[in-house]
């Protein structure tokens, strides 16, 4: 492996500014590692042709004296429910096969303009609707710790890219925790930022109301120069907050550097017992509590009554707003068309073409939403889901007023095996029982790595959350708890992932 793709983001950065490195070299490498690999993590659906082009230009421009972003020359992996004019968009999706976008997603548009390199489109569950990646129309990508381990899902292909160091920076969408519980099984870092914090124009809606963009890294530090570039108020996008933002990188390097841990009261909520929970995921978790502790950390033991309801109602919202959302694939207006014979009708057409395009899980969700959605049930289903979502934000404005950040485990289990659930719907769904909640109440989460579950040798992150607006104060812990382990380590968690080569792991 070309020791350019280990470098992170950041080092990128300097060495492409002080001319040790030129955008085309990096752009290579990267590109290379995922020829090598790629076939069997199955991290990508289309590899941009374009990018050593677009490298070549940013090169041209430094080279000219022009004043560049910090992140320009560096390469980007996307997720594929981002649209994109030059790359086709399919959310993962048979529905969507082909389709070309006339427009950018605004996070595309604003990478661009900082002039990083998009190399590819990531690989995900049919329209954001998963836990593993398995549910994707073009087959599961796989975990590069483990070739026989999901790597997490929605956005399992952008975080299989980046611990496969096929990308420094990827980005994702999370809505019940799409990044958050990938970066857990992977052992790399995820953030959802608040809310309305980065725009959602050009994403392919899953849950208008959920749904939220984000960075996926290898650092957290990393994922504040990416947050940095694609955060802050778009016109495009109605839900986008008018927001002061500070520079999350800034954030990130007083974490790592300064005493924020000092102080700090850290919510541990007293209704997720450790019993819920793998015993290797509830060890790395209180081991990450006692570090903090032993820096000045304030441990302190919050409720939570209502979050037990979380997946319920995350459940009955998602599907009501995903079967409202994908109404618009019908067969007409864009995507795929089915003629089931001569002479159809367009409801037939819509029907056929619904049965081919859309896979088991959207179809699963669609009728469960719809239902939720009909006259005589929109009130006990959809109505009550969001009168629980109203008591799970009033659950974090309480927490929040004793404590500065919660922490919990980023999920319950470390990766399980390909096809181990997919058949079990429910199981699958509470994989993201402790992400849910901050989707249901708009607040900022971030995944961190804290080490291996002894029982299995895979990843495990620890969840931080914060209240609205402060994605700042998760910079901040997230640099300093990852400056403490990897001082305990010796190195980054990934550097201990077996050694990926072409044809498998060895």
């Amino acid at each position: 492996m070309s020791d350019i793709t280990r470098l992170t983001a950041a080092d990128l950065s300097d060495k492409l500014a002080a001319g040790e490195l030129s955008s085309v070299e990096v752009t290579r490498a990267h590109l290379a590692r995922i020829l090598d690999v790629d076939a069997d993590v199955h991290a990508f659906l289309h590899v941009n042709e374009r990018a050593e082009q677009i490298a070549a230009e940013i090169d041209r421009r430094r080279a000219s004296g022009e004043t560049m972003h910090a992140l320009a020359g560096v390469p980007l992996a996307i997720k594929d429910v981002l649209v994109t004019t030059d790359m086709p968009s399919t959310s993962g999706s048979r529905i969507l096969e082909g389709y070309m976008s006339p427009f950018d997603a605004t996070v595309v548009s604003r990478a661009r303009a900082a002039g990083m390199v998009p190399l590819g489109k990531t690989n995900m569950d049919e329209f954001a609707m998963g836990s593993s990646t398995e549910h994707s129309a073009y087959g599961p990508t796989r975990n590069p710790w483990d070739l026989d381990r999901i790597p997490g899902g929605s956005g399992g292909g952008s975080a299989a890219a980046v611990a496969a160091f096929e990308a420094p920076l990827a980005l994702g969408s999370d809505t019940g925790g799409s990044i958050r519980q990938p970066a857990h099984v992977t052992g790399t870092v995820g953030m959802k930022p608040t809310y309305g914090g980065v725009s959602r124009y050009g994403a392919i809606a899953l849950a208008s109301s959920l749904d939220q963009v984000g960075p996926v890294t290898r650092t957290v530090r990393d994922a504040g120069l990416l947050h940095d570039v694609i955060g802050g108020h778009d016109p495009h996008d109605s839900t986008s907050l008018r927001h002061d933002w500070p520079s999350f990188a800034e954030a990130a390097l007083e974490g790592a550097r300064g005493d924020v841990l000092k102080g700090l009261r850290l919510g541990v909520i007293r209704e997720l017992p450790d019993s819920g929970f793998q015993a290797g995921v509830a060890a790395s978790f209180h081991g990450a509590l006692d570090a903090l502790a032993a820096h000045g950390a304030e441990i302190v033991e919050i409720s939570a009554p209502h979050f037990e309801y979380g997946v319920a109602a995350y459940y009955l919202i998602l599907p009501a707003e995903a079967s409202s959302n994908l109404a618009k694939f019908d067969s007409v207006r864009f995507g795929m068309r089915v003629t089931p014979h001569a002479g159809a009708t367009v409801e037939e057409v819509m029907a056929a073409t619904r049965e081919a395009g859309f896979g088991p899980e959207v179809k699963r969700r669609i009728i469960l939403g719809t239902y939720a959605l009909s006259a005589g049930y929109y009130d006990a289903y959809y109505g009550s889901a969001q009168k629980v979502r109203t008591l799970i934000q009033r659950d974090f404005d309480a927490a929040f007023g004793q404590v500065d950040v919660i922490a919990t485990p980023s999920a319950p289990t470390t990766a399980f095996r390909l096809g181990e659930r997919i058949d079990d719907p429910l199981q699958m769904y509470l994989n993201d029982v402790t992400t849910i909640p901050a989707n249901l109440a708009g607040v900022p989460g971030i995944s961190i790595p804290t080490g291996l579950a002894e029982e299995d040798g895979l990843p495990v992150g620890i969840q931080f959350l914060a209240p609205v607006r402060e994605d700042a104060r998760l910079y901040r812990v997230g640099a300093a708890l990852e400056s403490l382990l990897e001082s305990s380590w010796g190195a980054p968690l990934l550097d201990r992932a077996p050694a990926l080569t072409p044809g498998g792991t060895r």
